[in-house]
């Protein structure tokens, strides 16, 4: 890569060998210069286009959230219930609960299916490729639910569009982390978790219109309004610039050059793209002589075993803090005594606090770090949570049941402040760049893996025929809390402003959590 045009030929084979080191790391410096140095303002104005790229591909996380939230939904629409369910004595329709559960379960089963292919896929043909892809399948997956026939028809299409929207959970948080410089790392890939609230929010908004259509329309058209999105989206993301950091690993060094060249809005001299390169090049190398590999098991060996562990219980753990709960928030609010109609509006209710609060976690990664984010985030909801399973076993009554709903609502909105979106940067930067795209798809699949355990058991815990716990099933919640903030504190290290190749020695020195942040200092 780097030229001899600054050498003269009186110098000897070894004096020019030395001329090409110096000159090396010299270019490696500026490289993490480039990146540790750089501030939070410069980088919105140096990176404009890598931070509208990013947002752009990160929209296609929002259809993973509207369909799931719309075929929930669904199961209370007269018409839906009508075409998919079988008659009651009333003379009403209803879907049975095996085939609510089904639906449940076997998009679950497609999301973590498309998450760990995006491991092996992303890797081997590179995000961009692997989107676009997933973007054609899902527009013609879409129209299996839209015409379905039957639900059992129904069944397979959910399963089929459960499938992209895996890649996309995956492929979308490792394209931030690798397309932004490091003061952005944070915001843009924590940026694919508001993705998600707006799906919800928007498939709200879409079942309220639609809901008093007296015809199938009535769910039909949420379902067709799935077609919006896959071909604007196809546009942006043939248009975008490949991830710099998989074409130096394919060893398309000329063309990641290329490709880190249109994520930058800076005059030119500003930023200097190959110091960059040669930056990624050497912590490619370092990886490499270190012997990570970019297999699954090497996810599983050495001192990747350890940043795997990271990944996997701070992203795909963070469901247990509100087991039986978080998920079935409406059908809580209406075991707990309130009308289906309240329920509904303070469901509504903490999807805004999801929303607001992972607005409010980009503040707070201004002035703390990740670390520090999800533990004190742990710290906050843990009395919370307690406090609703004791009020539980108080004798019922409407002031109980309101307290109850206001305390739920306040812990909605410390998790979407702090471990709700956090650990999308998390799990983004404790990987190896050999490994990074697996890295993610481990801490999402576990979380998928966990969904589908919560799905079976929450309607145990809290059906009024089987468990019948109402506000005594937070005390298993609370008691996931406890272990989850007791391993945070042990093991769950500060990762913020560190390049990867300072992550990389201090995993490999195994450097205890709590010392990370002081430690880096050696390496950057």
């Amino acid at each position: 890569m780097l030229s001899n045009a600054d050498m003269t030929d009186s110098k000897t084979p070894s004096e020019i060998s030395t001329a090409l080191k110096d000159s090396q790391r010299e270019h490696i410096k500026r490289g993490r210069r480039a990146e540790t140095d750089l501030t939070l303002r410069d980088a919105f104005r140096y990176y404009r286009p890598a931070v509208t790229w990013s947002v752009l591909i990160s929209l296609a996380t929002v259809m993973e959230s509207y369909d799931m939230q719309i075929v929930h939904s669904f199961y209370a629409f007269p018409q839906f219930q009508e075409r998919y369910g079988v008659p009651l004595e009333s003379g009403s329709y209803s879907i049975p609960a095996k085939w609510q559960l089904a639906l449940n379960i076997v998009a679950l089963l497609g999301l973590m299916s498309g998450t760990f292919a995006n491991g092996w896929a992303s890797e081997r043909f590179g995000a961009r490729r692997v989107i676009i892809v997933s973007l054609v399948a899902q527009t013609g997956f879409v129209a299996i639910t839209f015409f379905a026939p039957s639900i059992e028809v129904l069944l397979v299409g959910e399963l089929l569009c459960s499938i992209p929207w895996g890649f996309f959970a995956a492929a979308t948080p490792s394209y931030a982390s690798e397309i932004c410089p490091l003061a952005l790392r944070g915001y843009l890939t924590t940026f694919v978790n508001l993705c998600w609230v707006m799906g919800r929010l928007l498939a709200t908004g879409v079942l309220t219109g639609t809901l008093g259509i007296p015809s199938q329309w009535s769910y039909r058209i949420p379902f067709a309004l799935q077609w919006a999105f896959p071909i604007p989206l196809l546009i942006i993301t043939w248009l975008a610039p490949e991830s710099p950091w998989w074409l130096v690993r394919k060893g398309r060094v000329d063309e990641a050059e290329k490709a880190l060249s249109r994520t930058i809005s800076a005059p030119e001299g500003i930023i200097d793209t190959k110091s960059i390169i040669t930056m990624i090049q050497n912590t490619i190398q370092v990886e490499r002589d270190m012997q990570i590999g970019s297999s699954y098991r090497e996810c599983f060996q050495g001192s990747n075993r350890r940043r795997s562990e990271i990944s996997i219980v701070s992203w795909g753990c963070q469901l247990l803090p509100g087991w039986a709960i978080q998920n079935y928030i409406t059908y809580f609010f209406t075991l707990a005594g309130l009308s289906s109609g309240d329920s509904f509006k303070i469901t509504l209710g903490t999807i805004s606090l999801a929303f607001i609060g992972t607005c409010l976690s980009w503040v707070l990664q201004t002035h703390f770090g990740r670390r520090t984010i999800y533990l004190s985030g742990l710290i906050a909801m843990l009395p919370l949570m307690f406090l609703v399973a004791f009020l539980g076993v108080a004798p019922p009554s409407s002031g109980i049941h309101w307290a109850q709903c206001a305390l739920l609502m306040v812990w909605f909105f410390f998790y979407g402040c702090t471990i709700g979106p956090i650990p999308y940067a998390i799990a983004a930067e404790v990987g190896a760049s050999n490994l990074r795209i697996k890295t993610i798809a481990l801490g999402r699949g576990t979380y998928y893996i966990l969904s589908v355990l919560n799905s079976v058991v929450a309607p145990y815990m809290l059906n009024p025929t089987e468990g019948n716990l109402k506000g005594k099933a937070a005390f298993p919640a609370g008691v996931f809390t406890v272990l989850l903030l007791v391993w945070t504190f042990y093991r769950l290290p500060e990762t913020k402003g560190m390049t990867t190749e300072t992550l990389d020695h201090l995993f490999h020195e195994r450097v205890p959590a709590r010392k990370f942040k002081e430690e880096a200092r050696r390496f950057q």
